[in-house]
């Protein structure tokens, strides 16, 4: 039954899956589970397989099957020599027709391969006629005898033959026709050989489209050898030696290693490996470093490979001295050779000796060398940037742990930061600033797009040293040379930094913004407007500035924008909702922490809202049902201002309390919206100029405001979201959810980090035709305590999907809730034992199927159910590994997503992140990321071996590799969590949920969600206790992101913590593990029942 799953899985594409079997084979190791050698070979795991029919040929030698087998993994090894001699020894033997008929195929490969073209002859007689082995097989003999009509005869018969084949392999997809499509380049590049033989001036031509066809290939070892096969009657590896350059390259990068220094070798002319002690040849220098980077592969061989790395340099390094004269074109490529040689260089000794003072001026000497020699290379510039911004870190954490104070370097020591340093001569952090900032200025102009990692890099940079005037000198002139869009992917880190003390840092901030504003009005104006709300003066006057000059040339869109983003923020938290979470946490400060002066200054500016009158209907209404109240209330409180007399207040609390209770039963009746009573200015608003949220994109035609449709719904949940549906100046309808009682802009910073590894997912060959990217949706903060989300269409909460679904099957949804109550009563105060018990007794008797049923129920026909099946997989995998480096946490199944239409799962609320919920007191998550049993059940035959795995460990892997670009986003954001978990644990740290997307609660403690339990949000608390709290009045933080010690000292930790985890140190700091033992121990950490059983209620670990 394996074999035939894997076969399977081959036909359909799905490597990850067939290798999962093969792994859940292992794992069970039973006797009828034997891992057999044709699995490793469907596998294309071929030295595998080899061992494996080499180790039964020993016993069984004349198994012909076994024989076949050795053959086709030593063709697909490239091991012509041992192929040839194996056809040769079995050829003369008897055997029956069809398996000679199987040999001759492989057999004449090898012929073909070592040129042996009699004997290919001879093979090539036995493979069918009518097979397209067949007929390929004779065209490629009949080219190399230059019998050109006969070789197109056979090209026809070929064509024809894959003709049926292709084109039902196209009606289902791309990648399972893949491999047709590659045998059918193979015959159209058999006819530009038959060209290239006749028609001398198509040559040059025909190299050119080669190589660009080549590109366009999928990265597979096999596929790339067959096809610089059949180039090979024409073109020898020493004639055309860039596409087997990319193919050595393409067999180390795969671990095919033995391949790779085959080929190297056939282009070399000779071994070095047979004589260590000799130099390597230097006659093709391309070829000599790609040999270095070959045995840097061996981790026993990387001393000898920057050994000789460095020689070759010393003989190669004279060449490129002298400018102009001789071949131009030929210097230009020696040139660039010679500095990705200094580029390695500089990487290899990092690698190998670390950082100290010593090695970071070596290391800066490699990289000033690279960037000198070729001044147009982005990498260069780029290590070049990132080694003096790692310097500052070094010299900057050496200072941390001496206790000194940082040393301000003068005007004229900033000015002159040496890309050389001296080790006898005492640096400082801001010594490299300069050299940095030049650096990433540099590499940002030369980036190919993604310029966002030296970006962020640059600001940091900016940010901590910008008021040394060297350091100001060179920004000044350095952002004169980059293009003002590049700075639209930062501009939330730019306006985080408005209000700045330092003068020359914020002087450039504003001068940069005022350029932004010019150039793209409309992808600043809404960030800017949330910035003039500011209760933070010195933020909101550094807002109206830049909007003072942006009325200069745009004072329509300011105009509309700040009225737009009012009466958004009006309709998001009505009066009704203002005052009860006014009373709730006045209620909380006087009763809870007998802060009575922190009480009266929560309800000042609500006093001072109904002073300013009623502008709408349902402030009006609001007005006249609670203002008698409200007013009488304030009067008593002044009284108690001035006689200090207790009874005074209370009489006021009673009032409180009272409109509390009557606001409490008026708020779930609250099922809609009308413009017309809640924002009259928004309902007459016809075509403005002002850009829908979220749709601007620089060089795209401006979607404008047509109109705000005129009924909002509310969705039944604790902050009540409205739905809210904006029509575009190009018809189409926008939908948002529009969120009030929540801080947006840390879900603003984790959909640019979506972003950034989305970018790295595409580019990466390995997973860009999985289609794994996250899904992102647009977020636009409008105040700090509300924002616009992005509808996504086709989506469920995994919560409402599990709960409808047993509706519909007449399943309790809470049914193994109940099972646990039934066994034990109070569950929260059992011991860990006695909880896994009781919680393993819930699993044992509920089957957990839910979300694999109905994602097969809901599938119009298997095909569409077997990607929505892959995609779940791959987009849960995804973000599992993404969730974790970023410590997202709070996965309950109403912060889970379903795309109904792909099958991906998409996340949603983002407020607990760097593992905040693994640090709260009550109910602090185990677990790195959730997988649990439900969604276990949902993936293929074996689970989470296969498709799940695989695609964490590749998406692991990639976010390794580019772990300076994670980092530097991650940095980016500790400045503003500063503020955020300031703000959170002063305002909101009441056991309070965050709201999905979906507007279902999410608790943050131990509470139920909606659909365990009722909402106890949704019922008025006992009075003078309208909120219970442990929080004390020390958690104080500023908007302008001034911050306690504690605050700052935790920030440091988690970028260390995010750290570890990008070099595989989060289990043991005094190793690193590799990327699959990391990822098995984060499955096993997220799939343990103790770990699990921990959870509250509300997120469903029995799911």
């Amino acid at each position: 039954v394996l074999e035939h799953l894997i076969s399977i899985n081959n036909k359909l594409g799905q490597k990850e899956a067939a290798a999962g079997l093969l792994e859940y084979a292992r794992k069970n190791n039973r006797t009828d589970m034997k891992v057999q050698e044709r699995w490793h070979e469907k596998l294309h795991d071929w030295d595998q397989a080899l061992q494996a029919y080499s180790t039964k040929l020993e016993t069984q030698p004349d198994d012909l099957a076994l024989v076949l087998g050795q053959m086709r993994c030593l063709e697909a090894l490239g091991e012509w020599g041992e192929l040839y001699s194996v056809s040769c020894e079995r050829w003369m033997g008897t055997m029956p027709e069809e398996v000679r008929a199987q040999m001759s195929r492989v057999a004449a490969a090898s012929a073909w391969g070592l040129g042996e073209w009699s004997m290919m002859e001879e093979y090539s007689r036995c493979i069918p006629r009518d097979t397209n082995e067949g007929a390929f097989y004779r065209a490629v003999l009949a080219v190399h005898k230059d019998q050109h009509h006969v070789a197109q005869q056979y090209i026809d018969t070929a064509r024809d033959l894959l003709d049926t084949e292709l084109t039902a392999m196209v009606g289902e997809s791309y990648q399972r026709a893949y491999n047709s499509m590659v045998a059918v380049q193979m015959l159209a590049e058999l006819e530009e050989v038959i060209q290239y033989k006749l028609v001398p001036e198509r040559r040059p031509p025909i190299i050119q489209i080669w190589w660009e066809r080549l590109q366009g290939c999928q990265r597979v070892v096999e596929d790339w050898q067959k096809i610089l096969q059949v180039r090979s009657l024409v073109l020898s590896p020493q004639e055309d030696m860039r596409p087997w350059l990319k193919f050595a390259s393409l067999c180390r990068k795969s671990g095919r290693l033995a391949l790779s220094h085959k080929t190297l070798v056939r282009l070399l002319g000779c071994d070095p490996s047979l004589s260590p002690s000799q130099p390597l040849p230097i006659s093709h220098p391309h070829v000599t470093y790609q040999y270095c980077k070959h045995i840097y592969t061996y981790p026993h061989r990387r001393q000898e490979a920057y050994g000789r790395l460095q020689k070759f340099l010393q003989f190669l390094a004279p060449a490129v001295v002298v400018v102009g004269g001789g071949n131009q074109n030929g210097d230009n490529k020696l040139r660039k050779l010679v500095s990705r040689v200094y580029l390695k260089l500089g990487e290899w000794y990092e690698q190998l000796h670390g950082l100290n003072e010593e090695n970071i001026a070596n290391i800066l000497t490699y990289y000033t060398h690279a960037k000198d020699t070729d001044e147009t290379c982005y990498k260069a510039w780029h290590a070049y940037a990132y080694m003096n911004f790692e310097a500052i870190l070094f010299y900057k954490g050496k200072m941390d742990v001496k206790g000194e104070a940082p040393t301000t370097p003068g005007e004229d020591s900033a000015s002159g930061a040496a890309a050389v340093v001296t080790p006898s001569k005492k640096r400082s952090a801001g010594d490299f600033a300069v050299a940095a900032v030049k650096g990433f200025i540099r590499s940002i102009s030369l980036s190919d797009g993604n310029s966002l990692q030296d970006t962020l890099r640059l600001l940091t940079v900016w940010f901590e040293h910008g008021h040394q005037s060297g350091v100001y000198e060179a920004l000044v002139d350095g952002l004169k040379t980059i293009q003002i869009d590049t700075w639209l992917q930062v501009i939330p880190q730019l306006i985080a930094r408005i209000d700045t003390p330092r003068s020359l840092v914020s002087k450039l901030i504003h001068q940069l913004l005022m350029d932004i504003g010019k150039h793209h009005p409309q992808a600043l104006i809404y960030p800017l407007t949330v910035a003039a709300k500011s209760s933070v003066a010195a933020r909101s006057q550094a807002a109206e500035k830049i909007l003072k000059n942006m009325r200069e040339h745009s004072a329509n869109l300011v105009q509309q924008a700040m009225m737009v983003s009012e009466e958004l923020i009006r309709v998001a938290i009505l009066w009704h909702e203002t005052w009860h979470e006014g009373l709730e946490e006045a209620s909380r400060l006087y009763f809870g922490e007998r802060n009575e002066s922190g009480m009266f200054r929560t309800l000042e500016p609500l006093h001072a809202m109904m002073a300013r009158g009623p502008q709408t209907l349902k402030e009006m209404s609001f007005n006249q049902a609670f203002g008698r109240d409200l007013n009488e209330a304030l009067e008593w409180c002044r009284r108690y201002q001035r006689s200090g007399n207790v009874r005074e207040l209370n009489q006021a609390w009673d009032l409180y309390y009272h409109v509390f209770r009557r606001i409490s039963r008026t708020l779930p009746q609250l099922t809609s919206l009308e413009l017309q009573s809640v924002s009259p200015r928004l309902l007459q608003c016809r075509d403005l100029d002002i850009a829908v949220p979220g749709s601007y994109a620089p060089g795209q035609p401006v979607i404008c405001i047509s109109q705000v449709q005129s009924s909002l719904q509310v969705l039944t949940s604790k902050q009540r979201p409205r739905k809210l549906c904006i029509r575009g100046s190009n018809g189409r309808n926008f939908v948002f959810l529009l969120k009030g009682h929540e801080d947006l802009r840390q879900d603003e910073r984790v959909m640019q980090l979506f972003g950034l590894v989305n970018t790295l997912l595409i580019s990466n060959p390995d997973t860009f035709r999985r289609n794994p990217t996250i899904q992102r949706f647009a977020v636009i903060p409008l105040s700090t305590n509300s924002g616009l989300i992005g509808w996504v269409p086709h989506c469920d909460t995994l919560h409402a999907l599990i709960r409808d679904w047993r509706e519909k099957k007449k399943i309790l949804l809470n049914i193994e809730h109940r099972i646990m109550l039934r066994m034990a009563q109070d569950l929260d105060h059992l011991t860990l034992m006695q909880k896994v018990e009781v919680f393993e007794h819930a699993l044992e008797h509920t089957h957990g199927d839910d979300l694999s049923r109905l994602l097969w129920f809901k599938s119009p026909s298997s095909e569409v159910w077997f990607d929505r099946r892959t995609n779940y997989s791959r987009s849960l995998a995804v973000m599992s590994m993404v969730g974790y480096v970023l410590g997202l946490g709070d996965r309950h199944p109403s912060n889970l997503m379903l795309d109904q239409l792909s099958g991906k799962i998409i996340h949603i609320d983002f407020g607990d992140c760097f593992e905040v919920a693994m640090m709260r007191e009550k109910f602090p998550e185990k677990i790195p990321f959730r997988l649990t049993r439900m969604l276990i059940h949902a993936m293929e035959v074996t689970g989470i071996d296969g498709t799940y795995r695989m695609t964490c460990e590749s998406v692991m892997a990639l976010i390794r590799r580019n772990k300076d670009s994670l980092m530097a986003m991650l940095e980016a954001f500790v400045p503003n969590l500063l503020f955020y978990w300031g703000h959170r644990e002063n305002k909101h740290s009441k056991g309070k949920g965050s709201v999905g997307a979906d507007g279902e609660t999410g608790p943050s403690a131990p509470v139920s969600t909606s659909a365990i339990a009722p909402d106890p949000s949704l019922d008025p608390a006992p009075a003078h206790t309208l909120t219970p709290t442990s929080v004390g009045p020390h958690s104080q933080a500023r908007e302008d992101g001034g911050v306690s010690e504690a605050l700052n000292k935790k920030a440091v930790a988690i970028v260390h913590r995010v750290r570890d985890k990008l070099t595989g140190r989060d289990f043991c700091t005094e190793e690193s593990l590799d990327v699959h033992r990391q990822v098995e121990l984060l499955i096993a950490h997220a799939t343990l029942h103790e770990n699990l059983c921990q959870c509250y209620i509300g997120w469903c670990p029995f799911w």
